[in-house]
């Protein structure tokens, strides 16, 4: 089991410049987990790419649905407390710090491209590529 920001589901998802990595991190570990704040943030990332002309409205529709099933069951809450301990400690958003909670919380690596993620909370967080290394 493995926590995925948003950026590795978009990334599996949607292709992009972190796909190889993306799916080389599934084919690792295929567990994958989020906290719920991952459907807006991936909602986000599909109004851009609509925006832009990059994908259908079908298109992000299916792509929507396929992350929901991807992530059916393994999504969950995390506590304000931690998230708001974990913001005041770095410079990284209460965005971000969900998903390094729900980490540290489940006692699994966080699996993030975010070099901010990355350099303030080492002990969870691991790039896609160092991840597959260690597998």
């Amino acid at each position: 089991m493995i926590v995925v920001d948003t950026n590795a589901i978009a990334y599996l998802l949607l292709g992009g410049e972190g796909t190889a990595q993306a799916r080389a991190a599934f084919l690792a570990d295929a567990d994958w987990v989020a906290p719920l704040l991952w459907r807006s943030e991936f909602r986000n990332v599909l109004a851009m790419h609509l925006r832009r002309g990059r994908l259908t409205l079908a298109d992000a529709l299916l792509a929507m649905r396929e992350a929901e099933t991807l992530l059916a069951g393994s999504e969950y809450l995390v506590e304000s407390e931690r998230v708001l301990g974990l913001a005041a400690s770095s410079k990284c958003s209460a965005y971000d710090c969900e998903f390094v909670a729900l980490a540290e919380q489940l006692g699994v690596p966080l699996v993030t491209s975010d070099e901010e993620v990355l350099a303030a909370f080492p002990k969870v967080a691991v790039s896609p590529g160092k991840f597959v290394g260690a597998t």
